[in-house]
């Protein structure tokens, strides 16, 4: 990374804006005791002492942005419902400005997880698949503000709201903005001519296969790169760090040596980290390394988090 004075880069990422679109949804936690197994089924019978909400999905995506600096706004789509209402809340709460689109079709994505003893024991999800594009109305909006915008960030969930990706991608290299998209599913001709696409090692695996050695997943990943017309594939390993492939050719980062608590939200917190330093000037070659030491830092909290600038650059 480029050694870019402290203070000058505040300043630049507190004049930065980025734009997220994307599937949001509403992180609900139960925390409790866990003292006996239940008379009914082999269960652990927890007894509830405290209720949490925060913000999920493209939402956390927003939120983690905004903790680092810039201004940020969220387009995103949600039911007409209560879900719907307490994320309205949360957002406000949080000074995140935001587009929302009302669908009374949709169910507003809620992800329930209930914690004994320090760990997750279920996770229960309230959602339906729309039965048609739920961002659609919205494109107007977004083509408006995009020009205002300095990086454009996609989180995709799969929920059904960027079924038009590929037009928002478009409107947004036509304003000259860099593009970034956290991926879901094997089809990346939907996100073709982004800037940076960033998937684990999973969700890269879905798409090119299984690879064998270094050799083999530098060849796929630079094919898939070149044929899906993106600038850059930045991979996220894990401990195994960050790969970066881009027209230069490619560059790794080792993992942050930390103790991992909780990997919810990692990918939120490095691709919007990536945002808000592509937005201040930082190229991706730059960006990739706070990235990578954003996540190191994410995984050491609970649940979904965000890390601020102090944490980042003490």
């Amino acid at each position: 990374m480029r050694q870019a004075h402290p203070n000058d880069l505040r300043a630049r990422l507190q004049a930065a804006r980025v734009l997220v679109v994307g599937d949001s949804m509403l992180d609900q936690y139960l925390f409790g005791d866990v003292e006996r197994i239940s008379p009914e089924a082999p269960v652990p019978v927890v007894r509830v002492r405290r209720q949490e909400e925060r913000l999920g999905g493209a939402a956390n995506v927003a939120l983690n942005v905004k903790a680092l600096g810039p201004s940020v706004t969220l387009i995103t789509v949600v039911g007409d419902d209560e879900p719907a209402r307490k994320l309205e809340s949360l957002l406000k709460a949080r000074a995140v400005d935001s587009l929302l689109g009302r669908d009374p079709k949709l169910f507003t994505c809620v992800k329930l997880r209930v914690i004994g003893r320090s760990q997750q024991l279920v996770r229960v999800d309230f959602e339906n698949q729309p039965d048609h594009e739920v961002l659609s109305g919205m494109l107007a909006d977004f083509a408006r503000i995009v020009p205002q915008y300095d990086a454009v960030l996609f989180s995709d969930y799969g929920k059904g709201g960027l079924t038009h990706i590929p037009r928002m991608i478009e409107l947004a290299r036509a304003a000259g903005k860099p593009v970034l998209v956290d991926p879901k599913g094997d089809d990346y001709r939907r996100y073709a001519g982004a800037t940076v696409v960033t998937p684990n090692r999973s969700e890269l695996a879905q798409v090119i296969g299984a690879w064998q050695s270094e050799g083999e997943l530098h060849e796929r990943a630079e094919t898939l790169r070149r044929d899906r017309q993106l600038a850059a594939l930045l991979l996220t390993r894990s401990e195994e760090g960050m790969s970066l492939f881009d027209e230069a050719g490619h560059v790794s980062v080792a993992a942050q040596a930390r103790e991992v608590f909780d990997v919810t939200g990692a990918g939120d917190t490095v691709i919007a980290t990536l945002a808000a330093m592509l937005a201040a000037g930082l190229t991706l070659r730059e960006a990739m390394p706070v990235a990578n030491r954003a996540g190191g830092i994410v995984v050491g909290k609970f649940g979904t988090a965000t890390v601020s600038y102090e944490e980042l650059f003490d």
